[in-house]
């Protein structure tokens, strides 16, 4: 606990440093010459709503993640709560494989038990790998099967530049344990969608083991920048400092990542700086879904309810006020309609410009009409007249 105290009390005492030392280039937003721009080798700034990129440097080159890699491992975690497999609440016992990580850790006892809840806060926190491990283990039954589920999650999102060897970054014996600012990005915006991980990963300081044992979060913007909510640092000497720092301000949620900077301040700065941008030149709109009514020939119901879903842009600083809806639709309907048939269209433009567009379904099927049903219609109106 004394050890905790002073490290953060040093993080407290020495700021992220003047970010004015980084400047990224106003008129380089999407670049990909690879010319180096920002002091780091690969940078990239996303909007989380939309996933849209505002800004890129050397994108797509695979690069030692270093403990960035636990994105992967917290989301495979999350999605296996989600989808009933374990709860937070659930004792995972740690194996001695676990027990043996070296690196950043909370120093676990083979044997030992401790909730899930609770080795996620040391991961997310304070990047343990041993907690990475033992909920790799606890999810798959082992590290290796985990490593395969989280290759086939990083192919199943599009991550083109990605490969894992372990749960937890640690790069001394892999030999080819790479992903890119881009899949990082990605993976974020995917791990970022389970709100649990933002409960957690925004925590300056907290205890596990009932209070005996201390952890200080490992990512300094969460004390020492506005609006940040996470999410994950990692740093080896094959890796050099790499981040993916997540912040909101006024309903914009950006997506920063930095990889193999030289040292921390350096590091930090650079994500500081790219999240400036964001929240200085862009803003999102956003509207929400809906449904219509319109009627329908030639069907055995003389209506149908369409249903679109919502939508989220990315847009220039100021410019939400000025977007615009129409609604692409027939008056009435054809049938037969099935089921999330497309039969139009929301779309949305800013200045006469479609920037977004959803579609519009239908909400039920509705079949055609047939002769006997259409005689019954016929009679019943003849003879209530």
């Amino acid at each position: 606990m004394l050890c905790a105290f002073l490290a953060a009390l040093l993080a407290c005492c020495v700021p992220l440093g003047t970010l004015a030392a980084v400047q990224v280039p106003s008129d380089q937003a999407g670049d990909t010459s690879g010319a180096e721009k920002l002091p780091c080798r690969s940078a990239l700034l996303m909007d989380a709503k939309t996933g849209q990129v505002l800004f890129e440097q050397n994108a797509d080159e695979p690069l030692p993640p270093a403990s960035v890699t636990k994105i992967m491992t917290l989301l495979l975690v999350m999605e296996a709560i989600d989808e009933g497999c374990m709860a937070l609440s659930d004792t995972v016992t740690v194996s001695a494989h676990a027990a043996s990580m070296g690196g950043s850790q909370v120093y676990l006892k083979e044997g030992e038990a401790m909730t899930v809840e609770e080795m996620l806060k040391c991961v997310i926190i304070a990047s343990a790998n041993d907690c990475a491990v033992a909920l790799a283990e606890h999810v798959a039954g082992s590290e290796g099967e985990f490593v395969r589920q989280m290759n086939a999650r990083a192919t199943a999102l599009g991550m083109k530049n990605t490969n894992f060897e372990n749960t937890n970054g640690l790069d001394d014996t892999a030999q080819n344990h790479v992903t890119s600012a881009r899949d990082i990005a990605i993976m974020s915006r995917a791990l970022i969608s389970h709100p649990t991980i933002l409960k957690y990963s925004g925590i300056w300081m907290d205890t596990v083991r009932d209070g005996a044992f201390g952890l200080t979060n490992t990512n300094r913007l969460v004390r020492f920048y506005r609006g940040c909510t996470g999410l994950k640092t990692g740093s080896t000497a094959r890796a050099g400092f790499c981040i993916s720092a997540t912040a909101e301000r006024e309903g914009v949620s950006l997506i920063a990542v930095v990889m193999a900077a030289d040292t921390r301040d350096i590091r930090n700065q650079t994500a500081a700086a790219l999240l400036d941008y964001g929240f200085a030149n862009y803003g999102t709109f956003e509207a929400e879904g809906g449904e219509l009514c319109r009627a329908v020939k030639g069907g055995v119901a003389d209506t149908c309810t369409l249903r679109y879903s919502p939508i989220a842009v990315t847009v220039k600083k100021g410019e939400a006020a000025r977007v615009s809806c129409r609604i692409e639709l027939e008056d009435a309907l054809a049938a037969p309609l099935e089921e999330g048939e497309r039969v139009g269209r929301v779309v949305y433009e800013l200045d006469g410009r479609e920037i977004g567009a959803v579609d519009v379904i239908a909400a039920q099927g509705v079949e055609k009409i047939g002769f006997g049903t259409l005689l019954y219609r016929v009679l019943k109106k003849m003879l209530l007249l």
